[in-house]
């Protein structure tokens, strides 16, 4: 995953949505922030995060390095095989979607594959930066620190 990340600078962002309490565009945020070309597909059209938001994958004029699918499990295959077709170089499903049939077209497509996981908490997790914008990275605690020694 590291790997993928860190020689990945264009992501298609699949289910973005311009609500930005959405987790979509909470991560496209966040990736836009890191540097990273981000590309939203979503078929209603339109624009967020000052880019065009194209209806499908095919319609998209930029190579794809990352197609990051935030859409149901079941609709996976068909981005897979679309993500195949454009040449992406992998299919990231985002956490809770798992499908091993949209992982097995990819895969024998060559296309690296990450399921079940969050973009930004791995890119997070990998540059030191997990905690930005609330995520909870479980080590803050109520205990008080012991500031001094008391003799």
């Amino acid at each position: 995953m590291r790997r993928l990340i860190t020689r990945s600078r264009t992501v298609a962002i699949v289910g973005m949505s311009a609500d930005p309490q959405k987790a979509s565009a909470f991560v496209a945020s966040y990736l836009q922030h890191e540097g990273y070309r981000i590309v939203p597909v979503n078929p209603r059209g339109g624009r967020v995060l000052g880019e065009t938001i194209y209806p499908d994958l095919a319609s998209i004029p930029v190579p794809i390095d990352i197609v990051d699918v935030f859409r149901p499990s079941a609709e996976a295959p068909g981005f897979a095989r679309q993500a195949v077709a454009i040449g992406a170089r992998a299919l990231w499903l985002q956490l809770r979607i798992v499908s091993f049939e949209a992982a097995a077209i990819a895969e024998a497509a060559g296309l690296d594959v990450v399921m079940d996981r969050c973009v930004k908490m791995e890119h997070g997790r990998f540059n030191g930066t997990l905690h930005w914008g609330g995520m909870n990275t479980e080590i803050i605690s109520a205990r008080k620190a012991v500031v001094g020694c008391r003799s």
